[in-house]
């Protein structure tokens, strides 16, 4: 089922937002590599949500994450960190980030608003520009940082 969810070209995926768009729908989006899934993430993915009526969630690639955390090996490969996210029920749908920022799917998608949570400034964020550009705002949403992959990586090494 997650993998109806899953669109691989965003052109297409912004064809539909088009269509959904005309009919009154708000799109949301929020972005992330999601490199070991955990409940910070399903907090944030259900914040981001709840500010319009359908969530896209750019999920970075494999090579996106390489180049953003080089110092990272990967655990969990792209087309599983997608299906993971995509089976969120808070999630409509879900379209790989081959970028290191999400400023060009953001230009064709063009969400009414963009989801980024608790741990980032939207003055600082280079998407703002671009969200705002298209009448859309930038919503910091979920609770306080207080998991992270890079602390459930650091746990599981003690194994």
């Amino acid at each position: 089922m997650a993998s109806i969810k899953i669109w691989r070209d965003p052109a297409r995926l912004a064809a539909k937002l088009e269509e959904l768009r005309g009919a009154g729908r708000d799109i949301v989006t929020a972005n992330g590599c999601f490199e070991i899934l955990h409940v910070g993430h399903v907090r944030y993915l259900q914040a981001a949500r709840a500010q319009g009526d359908l969530l896209v969630v750019m999920v970075n690639t494999d090579a996106s994450v390489g180049r953003i955390k080089p110092e990272r090996e990967l655990v969990v490969p792209e087309a599983d960190r997608m299906e993971l996210v995509a089976a969120l029920e808070s999630v409509d749908y879900v379209v790989p980030l081959p970028d290191d920022t999400p400023e060009r799917l953001l230009e064709i998608f063009r969400p009414a608003v963009h989801a980024k949570g608790t741990d980032y400034d939207p003055a600082a964020m280079p998407e703002t520009a671009v969200v705002e550009a298209h009448g859309g705002r930038v919503a910091i949403v979920g609770g306080p940082k207080q998991r992270s992959s890079t602390e459930l990586r650091k746990k599981l090494g003690d194994f």
